[in-house]
């Protein structure tokens, strides 16, 4: 008699993620669109940090206020303007660069289900 397939332990968040979210497009929407708001959060952050400055001298030279720099390094946030995003990337020396990447066969085939 065959033994049932058993999944292997890891510990690799994307994996566990996987598996979870199985082939439930509009959950995997959701963890495409946290993963985004999360690589705009840090791309922020490391490069304010980079520039070794603070929330507050970062505002000052946007020309807003140390909360807001706060929220757009919230991973959780999820109001990111290109125009702040702009402004910012122009004060830290940097260019803003936005782009479509062609999902993956996967990814393609649970959008068509819906």
């Amino acid at each position: 008699m065959k033994k049932p397939k058993t999944v292997g332990r890891t510990r690799d968040g994307l994996k566990i993620l996987d598996r979870i979210t199985g082939n439930d497009p509009r959950l995997r929407e959701e963890i495409g669109e946290a993963k985004v708001n999360f690589r705009v959060a840090q791309l922020i952050y490391d490069a304010r940090t980079a520039a070794e400055m603070t929330q507050q001298q970062l505002a000052d030279l946007v020309g807003t206020k140390q909360s807001v720099i706060a929220r757009l390094e919230d991973a959780d946030y999820e109001g990111h303007s290109l125009t702040m995003l702009s402004r910012i990337a122009r004060v830290l020396h940097q260019r803003l660069e936005v782009r479509f990447v062609p999902k993956r066969a996967r990814e393609r085939q649970s959008a068509a289900a819906r």
